[in-house]
């Protein structure tokens, strides 16, 4: 995590289940019973815009959201993949990566957006693997490099 002297959450605290960490940026599991498969890549230096970083920053961090997507593909085959990169409520560069499956609680629906149908199966349980294998899975995906 970055050493600022501002209140940014994401530079203070992890933000998450710790997957991987490297020097220029993170990647974790958000808790979220209804979206058990969602990921945050969290650049490590606190900038605000994806036009901030140079080319090879630029190139660094689309790797790991581009690693992360296709474990997410071949390992859940969800019906679609979001990624999404807000920064409205938390100004800090972070990419939101996120399974979603026909059943879940919001699809097609942004998962901020309203409810469609309330599960009477807990998400994680629908899932074709363990969360901990998935996350296993990414660890291998991310060793390509360790900046």
């Amino acid at each position: 995590m970055s050493n600022t002297t501002h209140a940014c959450p994401l530079c203070a605290e992890v933000g998450g289940l710790l997957i991987v960490e490297r020097p220029q940026w993170r990647v974790v599991r958000v808790a979220d019973a209804d979206f058990p498969a969602f990921y945050r890549v969290i650049w490590q230096p606190h900038v605000a815009e994806f036009s901030d970083l140079d080319l090879a920053a630029r190139s660094a961090c689309m790797e790991v959201v581009y690693r992360i997507e296709q474990v997410l593909r071949q390992a859940l085959a969800p019906a679609k993949l979001n990624l999404a990169s807000l920064g409205n409520m938390v100004p800090h560069l972070h990419w939101h990566v996120i399974a979603r499956f026909d059943w879940d609680s919001h699809f097609p629906n942004p998962i901020w957006g309203e409810r469609q149908r309330t599960l009477a199966t807990p998400a994680e349980a629908r899932l074709p693997l363990p969360l901990a294998q998935l996350d296993d899975q990414l660890r291998a995906a991310l060793l390509f490099t360790t900046r």
